[in-house]
């Protein structure tokens, strides 16, 4: 009987409004959704039904514009009301309003912000997205309005928080503009690899200040293709979040005028203690997009820069190739590292092909450990060149590392023109270990990061120990930002010796041929101040223009001649390795490279003694 009394209730409803306008339907959930409650929440059912039934709807109207831009308020957690006039519809917030002007036919003539203590000021964005009736993206902007103000309290803790925020942007924005020396010929590239606070994008309308503070060589020449720098590579918001323990935050610039500056050319800056401030329970945060996988060293040193705890609860440690692949995507949806030796093919132009192995039980001691770092909390101005030189300094081992890893799995067919082993050293140090066709023993190259500018390279092979080619191959290495690139160049230049005979003295000087092919360069300047030229770049895909003629030259693409043969026994073909996944493609690299540390000895002369 329950059952069929409900089914009539309801067919009494559907009798009742059947012949009701959408109106008046509005005004009926609205009245409902008005009545007093117990709660001051709003009924969550009624938005929903609102919503839904305001998106079936075409906005048409004045009264239709006023109830979508009323129930986007209420989602959002926001009040509204209409002027007396009916020509502005006001959307509040306890920190910010939005006046958005209407005209009689429901159409938006203006929109204004208004953020804490600032006037209202015209926003052409959020316009736009009124106008286009782009009512979803609207009350996302809302919602990362409301995100600066994300600070637990009263209006009162929220205020000085917020001012704590605008007062650290502004003596941000002073470090930035100190003069400086110029390493990059492009000012935006200089900005972002080497500005104190990188490139800075002042925050406006729900999107907070953000650091542009590190690009690969590839992200410029992909960027340079299409005109300019945008907002690729690794950026951070500047923003404010909650702490469990309270914290000294500036009130008042910490910079005083004019500035002093050190021996870094940092500004000299006034104590908390001098300068107005206040302690309350949150702290600045730099939040990384995307995440950056940090090791556990590098972590640790975050820590020591801004003396704020990083909990480490938040961190999910797991071993480094790991987090790489996942943030790159290359490993097919498996997040998972079963400690098994993970192997990569890198194509590269002229049909060559490198194969790159990542020893898994080395990759995975404890010391070389990581976690994606997602969120970095820090309390002072002072803190942010120190941390942007850490990130910028992981930034370039991670760009080294994942030049190593593609979607290319070995599979039965084509045979590798040069095999590399890649062993971690340390944090901040790896070797490659290869072999070359026309010799008989094994090779390294130590490559050592000890930041993003100083990459140096140490080639231990049978008759190559000269310090010309240590530095040529270390140009190789800063220049591309790419180790089978630079791995293409060195072996082109150990390759033309003849068997038996020394390797000749070699220039510094790199040629394009030996460094462009795979992993595309910054811009470099001649000695003029002008571009380097080069031709044929429609052949590869590429536009013709200044800045990648900079980069690419015809003779870089290499002839287009098959694979070399594998020549010696341990130098596995692909098709092996893939058949099985315990074969060590490099049996004597391991002891190799034992020898080599322990001893100092050369790494080929150890095999051929071994022999």
């Amino acid at each position: 009987m329950a059952v069929v009394g409900r089914k009539s209730f309801i067919s009494d409803l559907h009798s009742k409004y059947a012949e009701k306008t959408w109106n008046e339907t509005f005004k009926l959930v609205r009245r409902c959704m008005d009545k007093s409650r117990g709660d001051t929440k709003p009924c969550e059912p009624l938005i929903r039904c609102l919503k839904i039934l305001h998106e079936a709807l075409t906005v048409s109207s004045l009264s239709a514009m006023v109830s979508r831009l009323e129930i986007i308020a209420k989602q959002r957690g926001m009040g509204s009301h209409l002027s007396p006039t009916e020509t502005t519809c006001y959307l509040t917030a306890d920190m910010f309003y939005l006046e958005v002007l209407l005209l009689p036919g429901g159409e938006v003539e203006d929109v204004k912000l208004a953020q804490h203590g600032e006037a209202p000021l015209s926003s052409e964005s959020l316009l736009q997205l009124l106008k286009s009736k782009k009512f979803e993206e609207f009350s996302v902007k809302l919602k990362g309005l409301s995100s600066l103000y994300n600070i637990p309290g009263d209006n009162e803790t929220k205020i000085k928080v917020y001012t704590a925020l605008q007062f650290l942007g502004k003596d941000l924005q002073k470090i930035s503009h100190l003069p400086r020396a110029l390493r990059e010929c492009n000012l935006q590239v200089d900005m972002i690899l080497n500005g104190r606070i990188g490139y800075l994008t002042a925050g406006s309308e729900g999107i907070p200040m953000t650091i542009q503070y590190y690009i690969s060589p590839s992200d410029i020449l992909l960027e340079m293709s299409d005109s300019g720098i945008g907002s690729v590579g690794q950026l951070a918001l500047v923003t404010v979040g909650p702490t469990d323990s309270t914290h000294k935050l500036q009130m008042a610039s910490v910079i005083p005028q004019p500035p002093q500056l050190d021996a870094q050319g940092l500004p000299l800056f006034s104590p908390l203690c001098e300068v107005l401030s206040e302690m309350m329970p949150a702290c600045f945060q730099l939040k990384l997009q995307p995440p950056l996988p940090m090791l556990s060293s590098f972590v640790e040193k975050l820590s020591q820069i801004t003396d704020v705890a990083i909990a480490d609860a938040d961190l999910q440690w797991a071993p480094f190739p790991q987090l790489m692949m996942t943030l790159l995507g290359e490993n097919g949806g498996d997040k998972t590292w079963d400690g098994q030796d993970a192997h990569f093919l890198v194509p590269l132009p002229g049909k060559e092909i490198h194969s790159y192995v990542l020893p898994g039980a080395a990759w995975e001691e404890a010391a070389l450990r990581g976690a994606l770092m997602s969120t970095i909390p820090f309390a002072h101005p002072a803190h942010v060149p120190a941390l942007l030189e850490l990130l910028r300094h992981q930034c370039a081992i991670n760009t080294l590392l994942a030049s190593c890893i593609t979607s290319h799995r070995p599979s039965p067919g084509p045979v590798c023109d040069l095999y590399c082993e890649v062993f971690p050293e340390s944090g901040s140090s790896l070797t490659v270990t290869f072999h070359l066709s026309d010799s008989d023993s094994l090779s390294v190259l130590l490559v050592n990061v000890a930041d993003s500018r100083k990459l140096t390279c140490s080639l231990f092979a049978v008759g190559s120990e000269s310090e010309s080619m240590d530095e040529y191959v270390s140009r190789v290495l800063k220049r591309c930002m790419s180790i089978p690139v630079t791995m293409r160049a060195l072996n082109r230049r150990l390759s033309k010796r003849t068997c038996g005979e020394p390797l000749p003295a070699c220039s510094s000087t790199i040629s394009t041929a030996d460094v462009s092919p795979a992993s595309p360069l910054p811009i470099s300047c001649e000695a003029d101040g002008s571009l380097s030229s080069g031709s044929g770049l429609e052949s590869i895909g590429i536009p013709t223009t200044p800045s990648t003629a900079a980069v690419f030259s015809q003779d870089a693409m290499g002839p287009d001649t098959t694979p070399m043969e594998a020549e010696s026994a341990f130098c596995l073909s692909v098709a092996e390795v893939n058949t099985n996944p315990t074969a060590n493609p490099y049996p004597c690299a391991s002891a190799c490279r034992v020898q080599y540390l322990r001893n100092g000895r050369h790494p080929g002369l150890f095999m051929q003694n071994s022999v």
